[in-house]
């Protein structure tokens, strides 16, 4: 337990900066390094590919990540809420969900996304260029329409009685993502949204399961408690970095056949930023074995919260990347 002088009692040093305010600082930092990956990552992966990027990469990118991000918080809130009422002894207290501000961003995040279909996927200039009414006539019109709803309603659900109605909405907004990643015209576009549809939800709640286990620790005062949901968590995800892992490499070889891959790892936009977020996710997988070793040998199990915290900054920039690969270009066209 930290100690120190007692409010309202100087101790004759200069007041340093208040815990809370440092970390909101950092938060914010953080968000804006992450948001620089879309927004600067285009231009850098397509250098020297000869590939052309679609209007809008930018901006694409970046929204695709903030409704990744937005998707993550409160799948990873349920998820852990439900492991932590298992925890033999855990206090009932819990974090402040922030549930309903993920569904407030992931709701503009998807506007914006749709307001780009309604466009034919060009970049709306002004409100005259929307075209409302057109999103009913398209298959990725209905799909944008249909995550704008989901967030609105993922919303109404976290503010009511009853917050894991959300998943139902939320499960709809991954539904929508796996469809709309694998158009119709693609070879296999069933088997391809069903890859999809594993690793989107095993990513989410991997990563929004890790932060809300972080800050429910924080407000636990049993260190027992505190390590038996570490170890929960831990277990599970194990099997859903497996998932994630098997799904992402069966997807990439649909994508670039295992005779051009190393070829289009390198010389391709979708390929090196592909290879960036694998090699983020290696060693994020160094640090929750590094975590999971801590919780398992050291004298005191929630050392691993220091690994932890680091691989959730990881986690961030790997959302960060997904967004951009969704805004580049496929190296092979179905």
């Amino acid at each position: 337990m930290l100690t120190g002088s007692s409010p309202g009692v100087s101790d004759g040093s200069a007041p340093g900066p208040r815990p809370g305010m440092t970390r909101a600082v950092a938060v914010v930092a953080l968000v804006a390094l992450a948001a620089l990956i879309p927004l600067l990552g285009p231009s850098a992966a397509l250098h020297g590919t000869g590939e052309a990027a679609a209007p809008g990469t930018r901006g694409i990118g970046l929204l695709r990540a903030v409704l990744f991000a937005a998707l993550c918080v409160p799948l990873g809130e349920l998820f852990v809420d439900r492991l932590a009422r298992s925890v033999p002894g855990a206090p009932a207290v819990r974090p402040r969900s922030w549930a309903p501000y993920a569904a407030g961003v992931g709701f503009v995040a998807a506007l914006g996304l749709a307001s780009v279909v309604s466009t034919g996927n060009l970049v709306p200039h002004s409100p005259a260029d929307l075209d409302v009414g057109g999103l009913y006539a398209s298959r990725d019109g209905k799909l944008a329409l249909l995550e704008v709803n989901a967030f609105a309603a993922a919303g109404l659900c976290a503010l009511s009685r009853r917050p894991a109605a959300q998943v139902w909405p939320l499960a709809a907004v991954v539904v929508a993502e796996a469809l709309r990643a694998h158009p119709t015209t693609e070879y296999g576009p069933l088997l391809g949204s069903a890859l999809t549809l594993v690793h989107l939800t095993c990513a989410s709640l991997w990563v929004g399961g890790l932060l809300y286990a972080l800050r429910t620790l924080r407000g636990w005062g049993v260190r027992e408690a505190g390590a038996a949901l570490l170890g929960l968590y831990a277990r599970v995800a194990a099997v859903l970095l497996a998932a994630i892992t098997a799904t992402g490499v069966w997807s990439s070889l649909r994508r670039m056949p295992s005779d051009t891959i190393l070829d289009q790892l390198t010389g391709t936009a979708y390929g090196r930023a592909l290879l960036a977020k694998v090699l983020l996710v290696a060693a994020v997988a160094g640090l929750a074995l590094w975590a999971r070793i801590r919780l398992s040998r050291a004298a005191d199990p929630l050392t691993a919260c220091s690994p932890a915290r680091a691989e959730v900054v990881a986690l961030g920039v790997v959302v960060a990347l997904s967004g951009l690969l969704t805004a580049l270009p496929v190296p092979i066209r179905w």
